[in-house]
């Protein structure tokens, strides 16, 4: 049975107050000649009576659903439910509505999910890509949260900026070796994350770069990542591209005996929500979430009303813009914050100096070159 709820409310309102259906509904739509008392007063009558606008009768009239579509990589790792929440603020803030569908970290599955969407005629989705993907013309305004490296990227946080700070901030605590933890070299976020870390080390620090899904592949998954061999070596800072890989590592130093942030310092990325309730408190970078939807959303809401003609959008890898390609926000990167806590100190070394890097002790080491075959890259200089 059909649902002619709305319908029977403007029928009922236009009977109490002695006009035509059609005056309510210019009047409610802000549409046609309507004096502006009796639009007043047709309003006023709506609410009293309860009158809830029929959203499909809107999108039939306006070619739009008033809904965008949020596709995440992973709705269990923490971060992605706080991008999910700015996401529906500030889409809620604009008159939209949000559905949200969830890739499970497989490219797949992000196709699937962005078909989906389509299929509930969304007027634009938001799309926060799993690594190693790109995003290209969909049919639909899109926007795309990744990192500044990323072709077509909309906005995202500033992740070079943010290893930056993380690099300054063990930098002025004494410490010149550091092992730098993420988890795939295929992501272009953890990728800018130790880049940007690296861009601020002087020449005299050294630094090896741990790849998890490596030494996993190796080792089988959850395995121990060798953390107290490091230290052993001389590494006196940790250095992670999410919170999760830090807390990994502070876990797997406490369990080997090795004090925080007495022997070494750790560092993580995101400030997710515990990361301030383990203990010792976790020194991280957090993103401005809010700052960031808010310029992913008005950056969909610009396509959508400048219509496919004028839109703004980025070119696509030909160097032509595409009829409904990716969105241009207003900035492409949002600052990061450090959020300083109690996993990183002053370095530490035998006897209280500083600590010393055995730079020649690593299987391999053809002056730093990278060896694909092995579970880390080798520490090294610094050097140009």
């Amino acid at each position: 049975m059909a649902n002619t709820r709305s319908a029977t409310n403007m029928t009922a309102i236009a009977d109490a107050l002695g006009v035509s259906a059609a005056t309510v509904s210019n009047a409610l739509s802000g549409k046609g000649r309507v004096s502006p008392e009796l639009a007043e007063k047709i309003r006023a009558k709506a609410e009293e009576m309860g009158y809830v606008p029929s959203q499909t009768a809107r999108a039939l009239r306006t070619g739009r659903s008033g809904v965008f579509g949020l596709v995440l990589p992973d709705i269990a790792n923490p971060l992605f439910p706080r991008i999910a929440q700015a996401i529906e603020h500030a889409a809620a803030t604009a008159g939209y509505g949000v559905l949200i569908a969830d890739s499970r970290g497989d490219s797949a599955a992000q196709t699937l999910a962005i078909q989906r969407l389509l299929e509930r005629d969304v007027d634009g989705i938001v799309i926060v890509p799993r690594f190693g993907t790109r995003i290209t013309d969909l049919g639909c305004p899109v926007s795309v949260i990744d990192s500044p490296s990323t072709p077509g990227n909309t906005v995202s946080a500033d992740h070079w900026q943010g290893g930056q700070l993380i690099a300054d901030h063990l930098l002025s605590l004494g410490h010149r070796h550091f092992a730098f933890v993420g988890h795939t070299p295929l992501s272009n976020v953890q990728g800018d994350r130790i880049g940007g870390m690296k861009s601020r080390l002087p020449k005299d620090a050294r630094f090896e770069t741990m790849w998890i899904d490596r030494i996993e592949a190796e080792r089988g998954r959850g395995c121990p990542l060798g953390v107290k061999d490091l230290v052993a070596r001389g590494i006196t800072a940790f250095a992670a591209t999410n919170d999760l890989h830090a807390l990994r590592v502070l876990t797997e130093l406490q369990q080997a005996g090795v004090k925080v942030p007495e022997d070494v310092s750790v560092t993580g990325f995101d400030d997710l929500v515990w990361s301030s309730v383990v203990t010792p408190g976790l020194t991280t970078v957090k993103q401005d979430m809010a700052a960031i939807a808010d310029i992913a959303v008005g950056a969909l809401i610009d396509v959508i009303e400048a219509g496919p003609q004028d839109a703004p959008v980025a070119e696509n890898a030909s160097g032509t813009a595409p009829k409904r390609a990716v969105a241009v926000g207003r900035a492409d990167r949002v600052a990061m914050s450090l959020v300083e806590r109690q996993t990183t100190g002053p370095a530490a070394g035998p006897a209280g100096g500083p600590a010393r890097a055995q730079a020649n002790n690593f299987p391999g080491d053809d002056a730093g070159a990278h060896s694909t075959s092995s579970l880390t890259q080798p520490l090294r200089r610094n050097e140009p």
